[in-house]
């Protein structure tokens, strides 16, 4: 092997002993390894930063990196610290890499060299993925998603979101775009479908290229995800096919002609082999396909995509997305007999000489919103059997995909529901998590409106806990809290103390939310607003009181506000074990005046970044609150209806009125810090206009004549019998 050493002189305070330390240190890694020399810079910059400097010396405090495959499992690493010496043993280049970024975590939260304990982690899962929606022609079509155009075309943007994503251990980078491929080639054999000159390709590969670069050097697999079927415009004019689908809607008839066929699989081929980092294609079919069966989207999947993977002459990998419709709609249904069928196909894929196994086949985690309930009560469609699990598959693993569409502004971070999510999804079939949404991509942060400079650039950076606590949980359940908490202190010092407790308490409230409202696809719920689709109007509005009554909860150990009170009018009790309205609503105040407490006495002063964190876990709080007192409004509102007595209308206005005020002081931290914010949500409402789109962007204060309305649904209320 080949080495070579970096030497440092270290003169620096520690905070743990109060000792001062001074010495040199070696770094020896293998010069040839792209992802040895990525760990070490990481290794440098920190270093440096603690206050070493370069510096020939043969008193050396060294650390080696090594990998030592079958003595280390793979992905995962050792720390060894004896005299003056530390040893990162890597079961692979990604485990290495893991191994070093322990190291700079423990320096960073001020640690010395000598200090650093013995460790040994080894992975939970091997798929650790984000799911990114590339902003170039997007699965859905709006301004949110539009204006991250350029942001994601800055090779600058990349780098720093690989960085988040090996920090956080996620080991897989999925992009996805209806039609990618106009972006990454110019077909060899179909040129017309290109709409770029030489020059604007050229820029575009360059992108691509430099993305996947940077993504091998971290030890991040890359995978390509379009959807089906289409095919750019200007192939479509010029075969005079796919004609009815210029503006790329998803719910479109298949149009399935043996040119776009050809072309499609050509474009597979092309785009493995112009770029070799790629890891492998993702396969969805749903979008794209009505009109066809499960059985002929599975065909025209083998007859494009899987043999242009085997044309590439290469091998690759393979996600292999669970079908979303059981019918020819585009809808999303299930059935054992699709699961059977989808079975079969993905096993005979595994087969394939050129897939290397596992294929990861994926299903939605309930639905669209998997921060809800721990629990699974369905995926996309509804029921899952249990056709992929028994007998249990041998060359394919099932892996979750984990929406996110419901909250993209306030942050957001609650440990033991990660953990409690993995729990459920513990069994040795299960190889892992996709982690992303469909309606936000995290690049502008088109959401801060301050008057002081902030720390972050992007908007993945605001929502650095989100992505801590999925990544490093899904590497590791068993990481402690201590892990999170430390960050916090190391950005924000004592003041960042209580704020891991305080995110936990208060983030519930989007849980509690979604665990008690049912939902199916993305506009369905947008918890941190309170908005919901109302499917008569085709619109995304407000939830209001009569809506939180009557709509049946997602989690099945919880109970409406209806069914609620239809038992206590009939006599009846619940089984042990459900949590009824006024048990949530109790848990929602519980948590939310604890977070309260925990963050009134920190001084934020000019502290923008610490001022937001407070702001969020307050927000949070406070909608809590208002959600607290919305359910007890809407269970003496439904008593009132159902058995009259004017005290119980009194008791209605009283909640309701509370609860207005909550959402009052929601407006008002709010509305300094936060500018109007577009939502996919309504760009795609019946009837909106450009300008109208423009005018309809998502703030705290727009919703609330409809909060106050609920006061008025609650004084006008009469009484009647619907038993």
């Amino acid at each position: 092997m080949k080495y070579y050493s970096f030497l440092f002189l270290a003169t620096f305070f520690c905070g743990f002993d109060a000792e001062v330390f001074s010495q040199t240190v070696s770094l020896q890694y293998e010069k040839t390894s792209p992802q040895a020399a990525y760990a070490a810079s990481k290794l440098e910059v920190i270093l440096k930063k603690r206050g070493y400097s370069i510096k020939d010396s043969n008193d050396t405090y060294t650390i080696t990196f090594s990998t030592k495959s079958g003595e280390v499992a793979s992905e995962g690493y050792s720390i060894s610290n004896k005299g003056n010496a530390i040893t990162i043993k890597g079961g692979d280049d990604r485990g290495l890499i893991y191994g070093t970024l322990s190291i700079v975590e423990d320096l960073r939260n001020g640690m010395p060299l000598q200090k650093i304990k013995d460790k040994t982690e080894t992975p939970a899962y091997p798929f650790r993925a984000i799911k990114f929606d590339l902003p170039w022609d997007t699965y859905r079509h709006s301004v949110a998603l539009d204006l991250h155009y350029e942001t994601c075309r800055d090779v600058k943007y990349w780098e720093s979101f690989l960085d988040m994503m090996v920090e956080n251990r996620f080991n897989s980078l999925t992009l996805w775009n209806l039609h990618p491929f106009t972006f990454m080639i110019k077909s060899d054999k179909f040129p017309e479908a290109s709409p770029y000159n030489d020059r604007e390709m050229l820029e575009w590969k360059t992108l691509f290229r430099t993305i996947f670069k940077m993504a091998h050097e971290r030890a991040i697999d890359t995978y390509l995800f379009p959807f089906n079927i289409f095919v750019s415009p200007e192939f479509a004019k010029a075969h005079n096919v796919a004609m009815d689908n210029l503006g790329h809607h998803f719910f479109v008839k298949g149009d399935t002609s043996a040119i776009i066929k050809e072309y499609t699989r050509e474009c597979v081929r092309q785009v493995l082999q112009e770029y070799p980092t790629l890891t492998g294609m993702g396969i969805t079919h749903g979008e794209g396909m009505g009109g066809m069966t499960p059985k002929e989207r599975e065909i025209w999947i083998s007859e494009t995509i899987i043999e242009g993977m085997r044309l590439a002459n290469r091998k690759s990998k393979l996600v292999h997305r669970i079908p979303l419709s059981a019918n020819v709609g585009s809808g999303g249904s299930t059935s054992i007999e699709t699961e059977r069928l989808t079975r079969e196909v993905i096993e005979a894929q595994g087969a394939l000489p050129f897939i290397e196994s596992p294929i990861w086949a994926d299903l939605k985690y309930n639905w669209s919103h998997a921060h809800s309930t721990p629990k699974l009560v369905k995926v996309h469609g509804g029921k899952l059997y249990d056709t992929y699990f028994k007998p249990e598959p041998k060359n394919y693993k099932v892996t979750w995909t984990a929406r996110n569409e419901d909250f993209f502004c306030l942050r957001w971070g609650v440990p033991d529901f990660v953990r409690a999510h993995l729990a459920q999804s513990s069994q040795s079939y299960v190889g892992g998590y996709f982690v992303g949404s469909e309606t936000y991509i995290p690049a502008v942060d088109y959401f801060t409106n301050s008057t002081s400079p902030v720390p972050w650039t992007y908007a993945f950076e605001r929502q650095w806990l989100f992505y801590k606590i999925w990544g490093r949980l899904l590497y590791n359940p068993a990481t402690p809290n201590e892990v999170f908490n430390s960050e916090f202190i190391t950005r924000y010092g004592k003041e960042g103390g209580n704020l891991l407790e305080a995110h936990a308490l208060a983030g519930t409230t989007p849980l509690y939310l979604a665990s008690s409202f049912d939902f199916t696809w993305d506009f369905t719920l947008y918890s941190e607003g309170f908005l919901a689709l109302d499917r008569q109007t085709g619109n995304v509005d407000y939830i209001s009181v009569d809506r939180q009554i009557n709509q049946p909860p997602t989690d099945p150990d919880f109970i409406s506000i209806k069914d609620y009170v239809k038992a206590l009018n009939s006599g009846k009790s619940f089984e042990p074990g459900k949590t009824t309205p006024p048990m949530l609503a109790d848990m929602l105040e519980s948590n939310c005046k604890k977070a309260l407490a925990l963050v009134a006495s920190i001084r934020v002063g000019d502290n923008a970044p610490i001022r937001h964190e407070v702001a969020d876990i307050k927000t949070w709080a406070n909608l809590g609150l208002y959600f607290a007192e919305k359910i007890r409004g809407g269970v003496a509102l439904q008593t009132f209806r159902t058995k009259g007595e004017a005290a119980n209308q009194s008791k209605a206005v009283s909640h309701l009125k509370s609860a207005l005020q909550y959402w009052d002081v929601v407006v008002s931290i709010t509305r300094p810090i936060y500018r109007d914010m577009p939502l996919v949500h309504f760009s795609e409402q019946k009837g909106s206009t450009p300008e109208k789109i423009n005018a309809m962007r998502f703030h705290w204060e727009k919703v609330r004549p409809a909060v106050a309305n609920d006061v008025e649904v609650a004084m006008k209320a009469i009484a009647f019998s619907v038993e």
